[in-house]
């Protein structure tokens, strides 16, 4: 099959791998619809990450299923599935906690920017639509398989509740999902911390109530400006770096959670201030298959489209300058079509 394949920084190439294969009985293998380019991709891209050559990349996608497993008893092939980025049996001991992203099977989608797809868990992992969705909706459904559960995940890890004052560091795919998440639980001031304006532009289509476009501490400022002098109530921080978790620390008020779900790199926590003013740190990596029914939902009944993350679609053949665009900013996230 052809997929994306990764060689050294910058070095993104489509090649000729072969394809997978049912190798367990919970394995099931996905003709890839959809795939796209994740911000955390560019950790590698950017030699931030240690990187094997040769290895495929890409972790979202939705598809078809081709293939399953003998112990697959719930999908078929024809089926229309979306596959979390990260897989579970959905039956362990963390599954039964919603704690999926730490199931004691967890596997992983390693080429959602190919042709072909491995489920390695797809009885616990994989949910189907009803039939072959239109084609309109087929980004919104993308964005499941991570940047929308990620985002909710932060929401929910940070406490946003109805009324609150919710602020979201990173305007990323996942931070603009957060301000989405936010909004739909009822955040009656919801923050995007943003410096680019069609990243902004989204974020008000989201529900962004205000946009702060300063860093650091004339960024703190605005935030408590805002806030009346205390501070937010619950904070997303959706980007991962030492800067992004300063300043979520920062903006947040006495007694409130910062959820945080950037892939962290260079980050120290300050935990004196934690301590000091009772702020508590919950997130990690999205358990995306305990959102999923719900946020399929919001998308089908018209309550969410966040496939407006997308503002590029090239084919797989055009993937290398999918990841340049990310890397400039010149796209906010590129959906990528086998």
């Amino acid at each position: 099959m052809r997929a994306t394949t990764i060689h050294a920084p910058g070095d993104i190439r489509v090649s000729e791998v072969p394809d997978p294969t049912i190798t367990a009985p919970t394995d099931a293998v996905i003709k890839v619809t959809a795939g796209c380019v994740c911000g955390s991709d560019l950790w590698g891209y950017r030699g931030e990450n240690d990187i094997t050559p040769g290895n495929t990349i890409g972790h979202e996608c939705v598809g078809v299923v081709e293939e399953v497993g003998s112990a697959v008893t719930s999908f078929r092939p024809g089926d229309f599935v979306i596959v979390p980025f990260d897989h579970c049996d959905n039956t362990c001991p963390h599954c039964a906690a919603g704690a999926h992203a730490g199931c004691e099977n967890l596997g992983f989608t390693v080429s959602g920017q190919a042709e072909y797809a491995l489920v390695t868990q797809a009885e616990g992992s994989l949910v189907k639509t009803d039939g072959q969705p239109d084609a309109s909706l087929i980004p919104s459904l993308l964005t499941l398989s991570d940047v929308m559960a990620t985002g909710w995940h932060a929401a929910v890890a940070a406490g946003v509740r109805k009324g609150g004052t919710a602020v979201v560091v990173g305007d990323g795919a996942v931070g603009l999902c957060g301000v989405l998440a936010a909004h739909v639980m009822g955040a009656e001031k919801v923050v995007a911390m943003s410096r680019h304006e069609p990243r902004q532009a989204i974020a008000r289509q989201f529900g962004a109530t205000h946009v702060v476009a300063e860093r650091g501490d004339e960024g703190t400022a605005a935030i408590m400006e805002i806030t009346g002098g205390v501070g937010a109530d619950s904070v997303l921080e959706c980007v991962g770096t030492g800067q992004a978790i300063d300043t979520a620390f920062a903006i947040a008020r006495p007694g409130s959670t910062v959820g945080f779900v950037g892939v962290p790199h260079g980050v120290e926590l300050p935990v004196r201030r934690m301590f000091q003013k009772n702020i508590g740190l919950a997130g990690g990596m999205a358990p995306v298959r305990k959102y999923l029914p719900e946020l399929l939902q919001l998308v089908l009944d018209g309550t969410i489209d966040p496939g407006l993350v997308f503002d590029a679609t090239l084919p797989l053949d055009e993937v290398a300058e999918a990841y340049r665009r990310m890397d400039q900013r010149e796209a906010i996230k590129v959906l990528i079509q086998p």
